[in-house]
């Protein structure tokens, strides 16, 4: 451990998603790997350098898996099956990885554009047609991303709303366990394993892929409905909240800089480097990523001890000026952009060219469909929801 004596900060910093936390700065500069105290009461490093967090996210000795073992210090209660953290690692393992791969590829459906498109359009008519004030999250941002994720699983649109409501609770950081989580988990477990067996069986999508597979005696013997709808649930979980909480982050920061969704308006080719910065930026990885060391590992000037928690603190790492000049500046025109908002490693995002499809089709529908977009209340009294696992705006009004 270092001999220096940091101050005591309280973790998670602050909920609020339109202002980089004071803390990760002073953290980053003096304490890039400080030892904070999480919601349940364990000890745990917080890293917030850039290199150290991409040391973190690169190193096999720290692992995300473990984070779920019984006894281990964690950043908060689980409210899944230990078995969902590992999931990637489920897909792996039994041979269900190029089914996944392939639905989660914009290039796999050659339509996927011109659907997402078509779909941003049809939520803005709507918008439109109800008349200012509207509210993004639940007119825009979440009935865009979710029916994405609806279609890519194969499953029907219209059940997104009973999809998210799951993901509420979910996602809930506890500092213990609380009744509704695991029947919450097997309701939705519930409706995969329903959709997956249906009559006619699913011929679309993840599950339409898992169902063929289910066919071939190479896989059938090796995996179970529940495994399968382990695998389609997280997927449609962790894509539908990312993307949706992504989204309402650009926006919230479009809307209080004009001056940058006119630049998205008057040159539509920028948009991709646009998105990658507004990646950079945001601030909805809301409490850090887990990890839990394998051995010790020297972090900087910190020994971390097998079994201790790690937190990599996305936040920090992306607003580090070692690596981003300027960093509280949304920049466009960046050099170089290797930002962590995917992660890294071999818990790199999947869904990485599928996310920047999804949002630079509705950043550049919402710009030139709405230029004078607009908060229809001080950004300062937006609610950002508490105890969950990304800074969220309860609601998003808006005037256009």
């Amino acid at each position: 451990m270092t001999d220096t004596v940091q101050p005591e900060f309280t973790f998670p910093l602050s909920r609020r998603g339109d202002i980089v936390p004071e803390e990760a700065n002073l953290l980053r500069e003096k304490h890039p790997v400080a030892k904070v105290r999480t919601l349940t009461g364990d000890d745990a490093w917080l890293v917030s350098s850039y290199a150290l967090a991409k040391q973190v996210l690169e190193d096999e000795r720290f692992s995300l898996k473990d984070t779920a073992n019984p006894g281990v210090p964690r950043q908060y209660a689980l409210t899944i099956p230990p078995e969902v953290v590992n999931n990637m690692g489920n897909i792996n393992s039994a041979g269900l990885r190029n089914a996944v791969m392939k639905t989660l590829s914009p290039r796999a459906d050659k339509e996927l554009a011109s659907w997402l498109e078509a779909e941003a359009h049809r939520l803005i008519d709507r918008l439109i047609e109800q008349g200012a004030p509207g509210e993004l999250r639940d007119g825009f941002t979440e009935p865009y991303s979710a029916a994405l994720h609806c279609r890519l699983l194969g499953i029907p649109t219209d059940d997104w709303r009973r999809l998210m409501s799951g993901i509420d609770v979910a996602f809930i950081t506890s500092p213990e366990p609380f009744e509704g989580s695991t029947p919450n988990w097997y309701k939705d477990l519930g409706y995969m394993v329903d959709r997956l067996n249906a009559d006619p069986e699913p011929t679309e999508g993840l599950l339409g892929r898992f169902a063929e597979l289910r066919r071939s005696p190479d896989v059938s013997d090796r995996v179970s409905d529940e495994l399968l709808a382990t695998v389609a649930l997280s997927l449609f979980g962790a894509g539908a909240v990312s993307t949706s909480s992504f989204l309402l982050h650009a926006i919230i920061y479009l809307v209080e800089r004009p001056e940058l969704a006119e630049r998205i308006r008057r040159e539509p080719a920028v948009i991709g480097r646009a998105v990658d910065e507004l990646l950079r930026y945001n601030l909805s990885i809301g409490d850090a990523l887990p990890r839990i060391a394998l051995a010790d590992v020297r972090l900087g000037e910190v020994l971390v001890k097998e079994g201790e928690l790690v937190l990599v603190l996305i936040e920090g790492a992306n607003h580090d000026p070692e690596v981003f000049p300027h960093p509280e500046r949304i920049d466009f025109d960046r050099e170089s952009n290797p930002h962590l908002a995917f992660g890294g490693g071999r818990h790199f995002c999947p869904a990485s060219a599928l996310g920047r499809t999804h949002a630079e089709i509705a950043v550049t529908a919402l710009v030139e469909r709405l230029p004078e977009l607009r908060l229809a209340l001080p950004v300062e009294q937006l609610a950002w929801r508490p105890g969950f696992i990304k800074r969220l705006p309860e609601r998003l009004p808006v005037v256009w």
